[in-house]
């Protein structure tokens, strides 16, 4: 995993570390474009896993599009704004509460990566754009322990990466953030928007490429929360419990041909672009 998100990395074969590559003058080749989108509120709902029951779920904090609540649709995100960079994305996130010693506390950082990586660089040119309305869970609010491998989240410090990541919280050095990342499932099955449990219709890629049962390569979303803490973390919990707990929800509702665009001009050239879609 990259210690910073967000930079011109490309992994190298055979090295843990990555390194930046270049196309011509100024076009750094990494399949990427991004929405930064702050935390927007707070609501004990879900629309994915318990839709129109308000306050059936644990707490949430919700990034992107300031609408949603337990009765969230498609066209209720499309109807909504958006908080995010660029404000087209009117897509909503969203993760269990971190709580410090019993206080809420929201991240002061939050940026959504568009990825191309993980899959071989002929797949990545046939990468697709997300189908308006799918709905993609990443994580698992019951995982079990660290040992769980649904437990799929990293916790990591800002500037100190003699911290080793882990899936529970760690301590971080004064002065420095704790960093939640997660990478949702780039394979898809072509056909459900959603699945019973939220994840079936998803996978993460095996040996490079989608599976048979996914065959539909679309971009793998990373998700990087940066929160205004450190320390000793026994005080520390997520509304869904442990650190290891942690999860992340996505509704797509980002404009049709917006997506489709950043997906052609950014992930399947293999091109680092900004928020605005753009080489960056």
């Amino acid at each position: 995993m990259a210690a910073v998100c967000g930079l011109a990395l490309v992994t190298v074969p055979g090295s843990a570390a990555p390194a930046p590559q270049e196309v011509g003058a100024n076009v750094v080749r990494v399949a990427e474009f991004l929405a930064d989108c702050p935390y927007s509120h707070r609501l004990p709902d879900d629309p994915i896993v318990a839709p129109n029951l308000p306050g059936a779920s644990h707490m949430h904090s919700f990034f992107g599009n300031r609408t949603t609540n337990a009765r969230t649709t498609v066209q209720s995100l499309l109807a909504g704004t958006s908080n995010c960079n660029p404000g087209v994305d009117l897509s909503s996130y969203w993760v269990p509460t971190l709580y410090v010693n019993n206080q809420p506390v929201e991240p002061t950082g939050t940026t959504f990566y568009y990825l191309g990586e993980g899959v071989r660089e002929d797949i990545t040119a046939r990468i697709q754009p997300f189908p308006l309305g799918l709905r993609i869970v990443a994580g698992n609010a019951k995982a079990t322990g660290v040992n769980d491998p649904s437990s799929n989240a990293r916790w990591s410090c800002l500037h100190a990466g003699q911290v080793a990541p882990s899936k529970d919280f760690v301590t971080c050095p004064s002065g420095t953030m704790l960093e939640s990342y997660l990478d949702f499932p780039q394979c898809w099955n072509g056909r459900d928007l959603d699945s019973a449990d939220h994840k079936s219709h998803m996978s993460y890629p095996v040996g490079g490429a989608c599976p048979s049962t996914h065959p539909v390569p679309v971009p793998k979303l990373r998700q990087v929360l940066r929160y205004p803490v450190s320390g000793n973390p026994a005080g520390f919990r997520l509304a869904s419990g442990p650190g290891y707990t942690m999860h992340g929800d996505f509704f797509n509702a980002w404009p049709e041909a917006e997506l489709a665009r950043r997906v052609r001009d950014c992930i399947n050239p293999i091109i680092k672009c900004g928020a605005d879609g753009r080489p960056s």
